[in-house]
């Protein structure tokens, strides 16, 4: 089993989305115990679930992965004692040509942010951007939640 994710974002243009006929999203709640520059490790309830993820450092679009499912209870009771900044969003998961993509609308701290990721096979896979995504941003390490948890969108300007 890999544990390697390959990951691509994208902004979303928020009228275009607006406008987009989309299924019913998932609450998530997510919150860091450990951000560095080597790794990132979360916790996040989805839903009805609870999960902590390790993720390594990304020099590109490829990074390491370790994600396991953990009882609800205890996301949240580690989210509440060890993190200081909880992210909220909910997350569309929208099937496009041979691929799906997760769309995550940022509330709280980081409204106004729509955040589209596709997860590829390998960094070459050819996909389709639908016509709601805008510019990419991969490589732009503002745009990742740990970077937001930190950094709020809402704050940007300020």
């Amino acid at each position: 089993m890999s544990h390697l994710e390959i990951e691509r974002k994208f902004l979303v243009d928020n009228v275009k989305w607006t406008r987009f006929h989309k299924p019913e999203g998932i609450q998530y709640r997510q919150g860091y115990l450990s951000i560095d520059r080597e790794k990132v490790i979360r916790v996040r309830v989805a839903g009805e679930k609870g999960f902590i993820t390790i993720k390594g450092r990304s020099e590109t679009f490829v990074h390491s992965e370790y994600e396991y499912e953990i009882p609800q209870a205890d996301a949240t009771e580690l989210m509440r004692v060890y993190t200081k900044n909880i992210i909220t969003k909910t997350r569309f998961r929208i099937p496009e040509g041979n691929h799906t993509w997760e769309v995550d609308v940022f509330d709280g701290s980081n409204t106004g942010l729509i955040i589209a990721e596709i997860e590829l096979t390998t960094p070459d896979e050819k996909f389709e951007i639908p016509g709601w995504a805008g510019s990419e941003v991969t490589s732009d390490e503002r745009y990742y939640n740990a970077y937001l948890s930190e950094h709020p969108f809402t704050e940007w300007s300020k």
